[in-house]
Order: structure tokens, then sequence, then C-alpha cells
């Protein structure tokens, strides 16, 4: 087996998250309702046998520092396997990290310490499933110096992407970054497609050690691994295309699409949440063979009370509840409860997300909203049925017309 390093970055501000990122960083907001965002890159990780892996934090980590102190602490140091958090410790710079590629750059001295042969270098805020032993065995099988995951997107999207242009010997040869004219380049896997770049790399370490050094001393760089140092790759490199192979278990009478979900917008992450709860959802979470590891959760078994008919009754339909929840006497349709939400008598909540100890008063309907942790909505509220009314307490509608409600609390 190849000797391979993770190292997954995880310092962004998500600034197109705010409000769910005011007290915590990206890869720590909570998502589908046991969940956060880095899970799913951790658990690909571990289910791909790769058991050493930094986490490059940065932003408001301390949320997040918890979660992995308290649940992917189960990997044996014995055996030489640990996924340890990385701040920034100004090592090597008087900066904080100025980009991705220098994020990586002042941790070398931790790499070399770990002495592997290949550094696989992933961001940790994305939701997928892949095997990167099926990345990296074609990243060997190539020779190649850098492997880059691309997937398959329409040319209608590409303009949402970095776009590569790959020959027939699955070389990369440039990007087209966001193209918004209407003939992208083709991918070479598939004509009527294009591909398109995940933000996930492979390098050969001795690669990716000369690589970053040039980027640190160039003083022209924004030290981004996208826009700086792959390009600087594909002039001196054999830079090779990996196509995503998707590990969802789809319905058989559909066909298989390949899921990944950058939840970097309030929009997008609304949307890969309601991606669960359907009755074939897109994206798997029952899959025992490749198991969504999350940190373990002291409570209580959901409960649902009330059932009077015509007067209140305590149900949710078409979603998930989380442990600790109670549904008492309201209705809750195509939603995602996070843990130890509340919901109270002769309540409405429909298509929405509410997050961890969400309390909702009673006679209360929400709908097509997003609420923060420790909201506590008064009894009579509405959420998501007026915009104005919605704007003019203080909560952001988006574009797409989801209602946000932020934290009232300052989250440690």
């Amino acid at each position: 087996m190849v000797n391979v390093l993770a190292i997954l970055l995880a310092g962004g501000a998500g600034e197109r998250l705010y409000p769910l990122t005011r007290d915590t960083a990206k890869p720590g907001v909570p998502f589908g309702g046991v969940y956060r965002i880095i899970d799913f890159t951790l658990s690909n990780c571990v289910n791909s046998d790769i058991r050493r892996a930094f986490i490059l934090t940065q932003y408001k980590s301390l949320e997040l520092n918890r979660h992995i102190r308290d649940g992917w602490h189960f990997l044996s140091a014995e055996m030489g396997e640990f996924i340890e958090v990385l701040p920034p410790m100004k090592r090597v710079s008087e900066e904080w990290y100025q980009g991705t590629a220098d994020a990586v750059y002042q941790n070398l001295h931790s790499i070399l310490t770990e002495s592997p042969s290949h550094v696989l270098v992933l961001g940790a805020d994305h939701i997928y499933k892949m095997n990167y032993q099926e990345l990296i065995s074609w990243h060997t099988e190539k020779e190649a110096d850098v492997t880059i995951a691309t997937i398959r997107v329409t040319p209608g999207e590409a303009r949402r992407f970095g776009v590569a242009r790959i020959e027939p010997n699955h070389r990369i040869t440039g990007f087209e970054e966001k193209p918004q004219h209407g003939n992208p380049a083709r991918s070479v896997f598939d004509p009527a497609m294009v591909s398109a770049s995940m933000g996930i790399y492979v390098f050969k370490t001795e690669v990716l050690i000369r690589e970053l050094i040039a980027d640190a001393e160039d003083p022209t760089s924004s030290h981004d691994f996208g826009k700086d140092v792959l390009p600087r790759c594909l002039k001196s490199r054999r830079v090779i295309a990996w196509d995503f192979r998707d590990l969802n278990q789809h319905d058989k009478n559909r066909k298989d699409s390949c899921y990944w979900r950058d939840v970097g917008t309030l929009d997008a992450y609304f949307e890969a949440n309601m991606d669960l709860i359907s009755v074939s959802p897109e994206f798997n979470l029952y899959d025992q063979k490749w198991p969504i590891r999350s940190r373990a959760l002291i409570a209580p078994p959901a409960k649902f009370v009330f059932a009077q008919q015509g007067k209140r009754m305590g149900l949710a339909v078409d979603s998930i509840v989380s442990p600790g929840c109670i549904v008492s006497g309201g209705r809750v349709n195509r939603s995602v409860l996070a843990p130890f939400v509340r919901i109270n008598s002769y309540c409405d909540v429909t298509d929405s997300i509410l997050l961890p100890n969400v309390s909702v008063g009673r006679h209360s309907r929400v709908h097509r909203a997003i609420l923060d942790e420790f909201v506590v909505l008064p009894e009579h509220s509405r959420v998501g049925i007026d915009p104005d009314e919605d704007r003019a307490l203080g909560r952001i509608v988006t574009e797409s017309g989801i209602t946000v409600v932020p934290s009232p609390v300052l989250r440690s």
C-alpha cells in the first residue's frame, strides 16, 4: 500500500455561509442532522484506509477542534494512526495562513516528520463519497507527479467550475476558470460533458515540497493551489486527471449520477440537506458499506407525543429527526431536525433545517427556512411566510427565498 498522508484544508472563513459561520469554521457547521460538514471527508479517509491526517485550521476553530477531539479519537497511536489538528504556528513566517498552499507550506516540518511518499490534499467542506485508494492507485499507475480528481458536469454547469483540458493520455494541459462561453473543453472521459476540478489532489511528496517552496518565494503569488501552484505544475510536471467514481448506492431503476456538493452558500447548503430526505435520496446516509462517522451523541431517542386527530398531532414525515428531539403536538414535513430540537403544539414546520437546540413555540409556522443553533421562536412566530416581515426582523432571505434565522448566542 502506498504511504499516504492526508491534509484537510479546514481554515476557510466560509463568508458566503454566514450567519452559520459567525461563530464556527465552515467545516464545523452542522449538516444532515447529526453530522458536521468535515465528517464526510474524514469518513472518506477512514473508509479508504488512510489513517494519518492533518487538519489545518485557522478561522474560529474551537468548536471544530472539540468535535474532532470528541468524535475522531478512535484511531490507534500505537499503529501510527492519527487525526491531528494543526492551527497556525508561525513556524516559518510571521503571517497567518495566506492561502491554501501557504497553509500546507507552513506545515512542511510536520509533513516531513511523517515521511510520506505521497500527500493527499483535500478540502474539508464538500459532501461526497470517494474511495481515495482508487485515486491513489490511478496516480501511481500513471506515474504522475500530481493527480487532480475531476468530476463530469454538463457544459451548461461549467461556468461554476474550473474546467480541465485533458489529453487522450489523461494528462492535463490547462484549466479554464469558470468559462462563460458556450463551448468549454469537452471531457476525455465523456465528450458530451466537461471535466471540472474537485479541489482534490495527490502529490508525490518531493514534488509538493519543491512546488510549495517555489510558491513561497514568488512575491506575486496568492499562495493558492488552484490559482498558483497547479498552473505552475502544468508547465513542468506530469499532471494527470482522475475521473470521479461515486460510491453512492442508487436505485437500480435510476441512472447513476455523481454526487459531489460544495455547500459554500446558504442556498447550496439548504439544497444539499434537502437531498437527504427524499425516498431515494441522491446521497445515501444509510449505506453500511461506507458509513459516515461523527461524534457519538449522548441523547435519548426522538419522541413524538400527542395524537388528537383534528386538534393536534406530533408527527414527522419525509424528514430526518435526530436523537434528543421532541415533536410535541406539531407537524414536521420534508425537514431536517438536528439533535435536541423541540417542536411544540400546533406548529407547522415544512421544507426546513433546524440546527441543534432549536425550540419552536406553539402555533408557529416555519417554511423553507434554516434556524441556527439555539434559536428560540416565540409562540405564533412566522418564518419564511413573508420575506419583508423576515427582513424587518433581522433575518436573512437568500436569492432563492430561504429564510435564515441567526443564532441569538455566541458559541464558544
